[in-house]
Formats: C-alpha cells, structure tokens, sequence
C-alpha cells in the first residue's frame, strides 16, 4: 500500500471551526486530490509531511507508519522521508542555488557552506540544468529555474515520497505546460510515489492517475470525472 491516511483534524478560529475528515487507502504512485480553495487540500498535505499533527487516525506511506494516535506515533517531519513541494517554493533567499539544494542534506543548525561539494547535489543540478547558476541567488532566477530548484532540494534526500502544494499555480500558462512536462517524466522516470493537491483540471488530466475531490475536509474516494473537477476550480 502506497498510501493509508486515514485523519481528523479541527481547527477553530473565534466562533468559526473547520473539521477534516480524510481517509485514503491507495497503491496509486500518482494521486490528485482536487477542489476549491479552504477544502482542506494543505491542511491534508502538511499532515501527512508532519507539518501538522492531526487530532487521530494513521497515517502511513510505503507500509511505514508515520503517524498513529493510538500508538503514540508521531514521526518528525524530518524522520519521515517525505519531500514537501510549498506552493510558493519556500527557497532560502540568503542561500544561492547549490546551498539551496545541498539544504535537503544539511543537519544542525549550519547552512551548507558556499564551496561545499556534495555528489548528488552536483547530480540533481545537472539534471535540471541548474548547473550554470549555482551560485546565484532566488532573486535572480525565473520562475521555472525556482521550481526546479525546489525540486532538486525535495529529491536530493531520496524520498520515499512527493508531496506537491499546487506546484504550478506561480507560473504563466506557458511555463506551466512546459513545467508539467517535465516533471511527468521525472516522476515517471524516478517512480516516486507522489500526492499533488490542486484546483486546475489540467493537473489532473495529466498527473491523475487516481484522481480524488476533496469537499468541506472530507475526500471523496473514486475516481472523478474531469468536468466535476473543473466545476471546482
């Protein structure tokens, strides 16, 4: 089993209260769970990366357990081997591209120093043909040059998973055809198990193969039609 989520979560702001009520049990490698703005969709993701700690359930990716309110299991977000993709990349602005990158491996509170090597640093550079500008800094790359440094820094670590916060909603319509393109085939070629969350249709069309809706914090298991998808962007 790829995926086993099964969670709840209340959160409550003055008189107003959300409840998220998601399960998931799949062996799909690429999941899109769609839907409108406040659905849940983050607040999904950031549980199973361990940004959130839900109130019960399980949550459990490639058979290993990463949360589980019975037992007391509550992996760390950086014990769980799962990359997280933000919707705003979340680079390090003080940091250059390699040290960006090189973040992934980094442990303590130390950045990765400017000269350090690191092979597979070095690897994922090349492979998104970030080579040329290791060493300048976010500010001064284009949008796509930024996704692929975050993707370079969510994969360096080998994950065992790739969580995608609406991946492509920074970038212009072309950028984002080209974008999805390429990280078709890199998920196809590195078969990393991946969830993508987002509220366009044409995410779906192509990443889905399992595609779920996700409605006021609960998911509707089964596959959905893409004008039911579109309806809810």
């Amino acid at each position: 089993m790829q995926f086993d989520i099964d969670i709840r979560k209340t959160l409550r702001s003055g008189q107003r209260s959300f409840h998220l009520n998601a399960q998931l049990r799949s062996d799909s490698s690429r999941i899109v769970i769609i839907g409108p703005s406040g659905s849940g969709k983050s607040l999904t993701l950031k549980a199973v990366a361990g940004l959130i700690e839900p109130d019960s359930g399980h949550i459990r990716v490639g058979g290993n357990t990463l949360f589980d309110a019975r037992s007391g299991i509550d992996l760390a977000a950086q014990a769980r081997n799962v990359a997280y993709l933000f919707q705003d990349y979340a680079l390090f602005p003080h940091l250059n591209v390699r040290q960006n990158v090189g973040f992934g491996l980094a442990r303590g509170w130390f950045n990765p120093r400017n000269s350090a090597s690191h092979a597979a640093v070095d690897y994922w550079l090349d492979a998104f043909h970030l080579a040329a500008v290791a060493h300048q800094f976010p500010c001064e790359l284009s949008g796509g040059q930024r996704q692929r440094v975050a993707l370079a820094r969510a994969l360096v670590s080998r994950p065992q998973a790739l969580l995608l916060d609406e991946p492509f909603a920074a970038l212009d319509p072309a950028l984002r055809v080209i974008m999805r393109s390429e990280l078709d085939a890199l998920q196809r070629r590195l078969q990393v198990p991946m969830i993508l969350i987002t509220h366009d249709p044409e995410d779906a069309r192509v990443f889905g193969d399992q595609v779920l809706q996700l409605r006021e914090g609960a998911i509707e298991i089964g596959a959905v039609a893409l004008e039911t998808a579109a309806l809810a962007a």
